[in-house]
């Protein structure tokens, strides 16, 4: 079988990974890793698309030195962003901004003046978030209305795969994070962009993934004397791509955690899920691959972990997460709480200050130690995802016997088991490399080696070692105990 590249790039970090499929199993080789982070230019938080270029270029190199039979490169990112080019030369309009700056808010309320959130919903069955292209693009039409002029929009993940030889195309996956996509026709929604006043002529053709985007551009090619790789699109959106390495059973019920920077808990369906029920329950309906839809919602996941430990790290105190889990165990358990989704917690900032502060406004007390601090995050992301789950389960009308969580989030044991507790029901964690996984065997599915999504997960299931969290009899009952003062506190 062949070797594939896959890039996957979150809102921290980015890597180059090799994946070569031999007798049914994966085996992955990171070759390149790198940081990423949010660039603040003219008061703005932005990306640094020209670096991240440079990166994709360095990490082919090391990829072709490990490895000169690549037979393929895609490209995943987080969901939402995307970058405007000039139509006629291709150079970007300016850097594109991050999702977490704060133009939006003011944006998406001029956008609900015009059209109500909940019509919003109803017409793209995407759940309602500030940080959503939708009112990115109308925040940028306002302030930079030259930008939109004889331009083409590109969600993220194909912008990056252009600068290596891709085409102007969209995915379809990412592109449905962009509140902008009808979920009926899979294309863009034509009458609302109308609506928004947003030109049509910058939205590109979308394409689905499993199939051929590009070649490696011609310069790449004599640079590292290689042939004209096929550019394949994946499902450009991490969470598309770790949904497909979700090695769920062949049978029953099964539910899904993608845990990192962002956690996305959810199910997969054959159609859109849309009703006020999912829009008030803050459920979301995605693109996925083989036509699926993923029917998610979005929880703050390891963003509360990492904020806290860089503000004390700066501090030079050199802590590593697994010393965070360890002074999380020393503090008593579902004493302190928070709503993770609170969108006090969502920008860059003091984050152990905020957290003492939300417990100071709800009433729990003042003074947390930092090992109650940790351990309030963990106690309520717990029981936020075991409340999630539980709506998922109302809103389907179904009861999971499965919960797979995939992602790098599974590292944390304690944070498994402690959502076993909390949920009530056994975690299947792994793989841990769900994103990279699951772009190599979309990429294997493009190029015919793999017969569909169904194979693919087979092939994850014969890849990869799976821990098994079982609930803890005693620690389930202190989260029921817990429970309605958590959603008291936490308002969910």
């Amino acid at each position: 079988m062949s070797s594939f590249l896959a890039f996957d790039l979150g809102a921290s970090s980015g890597r180059a990974i090799v994946g070569k499929i031999e007798n049914g199993r994966l085996a992955l080789t990171e070759v390149h890793r790198f940081p990423n982070a949010p660039v603040e230019k003219d008061g703005s938080l932005t990306w640094d698309y020209p670096r991240l270029c440079e990166e994709l270029v360095s990490g082919l190199g090391k990829a072709l030195a490990f490895d000169g039979g690549i037979a393929g490169i895609g490209i995943d990112t987080w969901g939402v962003d995307y970058v405007l080019f000039d139509r006629d030369s291709k150079e970007i309009r300016r850097l594109p901004y991050n999702y977490r700056d704060e133009r939006t808010n003011r944006s998406s309320a001029k956008v609900w003046e015009k059209i109500p959130a909940s019509e919003i919903y109803a017409m793209t069955g995407i759940q309602k978030m500030t940080l959503n292209t939708i009112y990115q693009l109308c925040a940028h039409r306002d302030e930079h209305p030259q930008d939109l002029e004889n331009a083409v929009f590109l969600p993220i993940p194909d912008a990056l795969a252009f600068s290596l030889g891709g085409d102007f195309t969209a995915e379809y996956t990412h592109a449905s994070t962009s509140n902008l996509l009808d979920p009926a026709t899979r294309d863009w929604h034509w009458s609302l962009i109308d609506r928004l006043g947003l030109p049509r002529s910058i939205f590109p053709p979308i394409t689905a993934p499993c199939t051929p985007g590009g070649v490696l551009k011609v310069e790449l090619q004599k640079k590292f004397n290689c042939g004209p790789i096929p550019i394949l699109k994946v499902g450009s959106h991490d969470t598309a791509s770790a949904v497909a390495a979700v090695p769920a059973p062949v049978s029953g019920q099964w539910a899904y955690l993608s845990a990192g920077t962002w956690a996305l808990l959810g199910a997969e369906l054959d159609k859109p899920f849309i009703s006020k029920f999912s829009e008030a329950a803050g459920f979301t309906n995605e693109g996925g691959l083989d036509g699926k839809i993923r029917f998610l919602t979005n929880i703050m996941g390891s963003w509360l972990f990492q904020e806290t430990r860089r503000v004390w790290n700066e501090a030079g105190r050199g802590l590593g997460f697994s010393d965070m889990e360890e002074m999380a165990k020393t503090a008593a358990p579902c004493r302190f709480f928070v709503n993770p989704n609170d969108q006090e917690f969502f920008t860059p900032g003091d984050m152990p200050q905020r957290i003492r502060d939300f417990c100071r406004k709800s009433g729990q007390g003042e003074n947390l130690s930092d090992a109650q601090v940790v351990r309030a995050i963990y106690d309520s992301l717990a029981l936020y995802t075991a409340g999630k789950l539980v709506g998922l389960e109302k809103l389907l009308g179904v009861r999971y016997t499965a919960f797979n969580v995939v992602g790098g989030g599974t590292k944390d044991g304690f944070l498994m088991q402690l959502i076993a507790d909390a949920a009530g029901i056994p975690v299947v964690a792994g793989p841990v490399e769900a994103t990279a996984t699951g772009n190599i065997l979309a990429q294997a599915v493009a190029a015919g080696e793999i017969a569909d999504l169904a194979a693919a997960r087979e092939t994850v299931r014969n890849s990869f070692d799976l821990v098994t969290y079982t609930p803890d009899a005693a620690s389930s009952k202190v989260f029921r105990q817990a429970a309605l003062a958590f959603v008291k506190i936490a308002g969910k």
